[in-house]
């Protein structure tokens, strides 16, 4: 990992990214993780995460250095933005709507309608939409916009990407298992409510709060452009 990308516990901390879910929540395999209880919550170690963590980020370094492909992965309502933006400044694909099934194991299918959007944009960018009646061009329009929501964060992704992070195991399990069919490999937060066994790199922490996102996030962010060759 770049040298300069420091992860700090105490900045973690007051990140809120120690905070786990309810102990009634808590999965089996996650125990290795929890450090304590505090008001009926599990809080994480945050030594043996940033260990963790540091492995991912290794692991995101390698990849980004070898030229290979990373989709970001984050459908909570709350960190889309956030999953977004920092995809866009990284410059890799990103799914921050509904997991569409088939993203991954029906590839081709997936690919064609990413086609087919971009054709109607072009159409109606170049004037050939006129030719139709106002109603028709509404519906069009209509259409593009729907499929803009599902397909814009995926629009120049060529082929399936050799890694995927993703930011909350609960909410996007099928991105996960879509994966790991492929072959593809796994960076994933692993609240203290989920089976970090999916992920080939889990990092223990919180996947709810904005903050604690937004620290992991911004580290992932760093990595990758300081491990992407200069132009």
């Amino acid at each position: 990992m770049d040298k300069d990308i420091k992860i700090s516990v105490k900045e973690m901390a007051q990140a809120g990214v120690n905070f786990g879910h309810r102990v009634s929540k808590l999965h089996p395999k996650m125990k290795p993780y929890v450090q304590n209880i505090k008001n009926n919550v599990h809080i994480f170690d945050l030594e043996k995460t940033s260990k963790e963590f540091s492995k991912a980020l290794n692991f995101i370094s390698k990849i980004v250095t070898e030229g290979k492909t990373i989709v970001f992965v984050g459908t909570k309502i709350q960190l889309k933005r956030l999953i977004q933006t920092a995809a866009e400044e990284c410059e890799v694909p990103y799914v921050t709507e509904r997991w569409l099934g088939g993203t991954f194991t029906n590839f081709e299918t997936i690919q064609k309608r990413v086609s087919y959007f971009k054709e109607l944009e072009k159409k109606r960018e170049t004037g050939e939409l006129e030719k139709y009646t106002k109603k028709e061009r509404l519906n069009f329009d209509r259409e593009i916009a729907k499929l803009k929501i599902k397909f814009e964060g995926v629009r120049n992704m060529q082929k399936l990407p050799d890694a995927v992070i993703i930011f909350g195991l609960d909410k996007d399990i099928t991105a996960a298992r879509e994966a790991k069919r492929k072959g593809i490999k796994i960076v994933a937060i692993a609240d203290s409510n989920v089976d970090p066994d999916i992920a080939d790199y889990p990092i223990p922490a919180n996947d709810d709060a904005i903050s604690a996102v937004s620290y992991i996030i911004d580290k992932v962010k760093e990595t990758i452009l300081n491990s992407k060759p200069a132009k």
